[in-house]
């Protein structure tokens, strides 16, 4: 079994307990002032990420057989990071007094920046690419952290969207409504982490230890800026949150690959990734219970489908609800609906599709319909 050490204590904790290295894998560290103790330590199999060394120690670990993954230097990201983003991180450099600040000065739009130069290339630069898995591992890693938690069983069910819903509009607060029921019942709610539905997914967790009229009046509120692209977008959505002290948690999972769309202020973690594809397959993978298609357009339409393999066959080992908001929406404007019908007929998840334009009737569907195994 591998040993992850992400903070000195712990790592002094293993020495003293253990006295060796092998097997452990060291994240982002600074070794020197464990120095002496460590050169001590026999280091076989164990692998350094990002972490810093004196010149003693880096030889002896490397002729001791450890495998070291150097820090990477002038990037606007932490490659080996520890943990998953905060919104606050992500808007770091916003100034609520210059509303465009975001698309300039901001931790995301600084990296977005980066990431944009580099996919314009043909081919883009080996270390840029390195750069860009190693970031997405280290997110990967620290999902893990979350939703495996022993000490935290969380029943993970994804809502999807369009980011294009306004603030306001008759659907977003649907959205917004399920999702603080669905998080009140102890459902741990995750969107894409961007604007729109996406937003109020994360806005009706964050409102859930909140009567049903404050959240209603919050999204008054938001409705002053309906869309992204206004300017008060981002400070409405702070003044919004700051008005619950502990809100409801819930995950984002947004992507650089939709960097214009900036991350919503209501989730309490962010699992941003450099990678879309790895992002859309992780994000339905992870909702067990289930996930919810509120309207969207391609990118909804997508993800329904590449949900529906993963039921279809099994990808995932469990075959999960996958629920449709919005009658007319998804059998006539976008009529998805009756095809998955045809595409599950004889298919376990067939009994698992369902079709609602009230929200409490969406709650009572996911409720009765847990995940079941995938038999063949």
């Amino acid at each position: 079994m591998q040993i992850e050490i992400e903070s000195e204590g712990a790592l002094r904790v293993l020495l003293e307990t253990r006295g060796e290295l092998r097997g452990v894998v060291v994240q982002r560290l600074d070794l020197r002032p464990l120095s002496d103790t460590l050169r001590k330590a026999d280091a076989r199999g164990a692998v350094f990420l990002g972490c810093t060394f004196d010149t003693e120690l880096l030889a002896h670990v490397l002729g001791r057989g450890a495998m070291v993954f150097p820090s990477l230097e002038g990037l606007p990201f932490e490659p080996y990071r520890q943990a998953l983003y905060t919104p606050d991180e992500l808007l770091e450099g916003f100034d609520r007094n210059e509303p465009r600040s975001f698309w300039t000065a901001s931790r995301d739009a600084r990296i977005y920046a980066w990431y944009e130069r580099t996919r314009r290339d043909a081919a883009v630069p080996v270390f840029d690419a390195l750069a860009q898995r190693l970031h997405d591992h280290a997110i990967d890693d620290a999902l893990g952290d979350l939703l495996h938690d022993p000490r935290r069983a969380r029943k993970v069910v994804g809502v999807m969207g369009g980011h294009g819903m306004k603030r306001g509009d008759p659907v977003y607060r649907d959205v917004a409504r399920l999702s603080r029921r669905l998080a009140e019942r102890g459902y741990f709610l995750v969107s894409g982490g961007g604007p729109g539905a996406m937003e109020a997914t994360n806005l009706g967790a964050w409102y859930a230890t909140r009567p049903e009229a404050e959240l209603d009046a919050a999204i008054h509120v938001l409705a002053r800026a309906p869309t992204y692209r206004d300017d008060g977008w981002i400070a409405t959505a702070l003044d919004v949150r700051a008005a619950v002290s502990h809100g409801g948690e819930s995950l984002g999972v947004p992507t650089w690959f939709y960097g214009h769309e900036p991350p919503n202020a209501f989730a309490t973690f962010h699992a941003k990734y450099f990678s879309n594809s790895i992002r859309e397959d992780g994000l339905l993978a992870i909702a067990r219970h289930g996930v919810i298609y509120a309207p969207g357009s391609a990118g909804t339409i997508q993800e329904i489908f590449q949900d529906a393999a993963q039921n279809h066959y099994g990808t995932c080992f469990d075959v999960s609800p996958m629920i449709f908001l919005g009658t007319k929406y998804w059998t006539s404007d976008k009529p998805v609906f009756p095809l998955l019908e045809r595409l599950a007929e004889g298919h376990t998840y067939g009994k698992m599709l369902s079709i609602h334009d009230d929200v409490d009737a969406v709650v009572a569907f996911l409720e009765e319909h847990p995940p079941v195994p995938f038999v063949k």
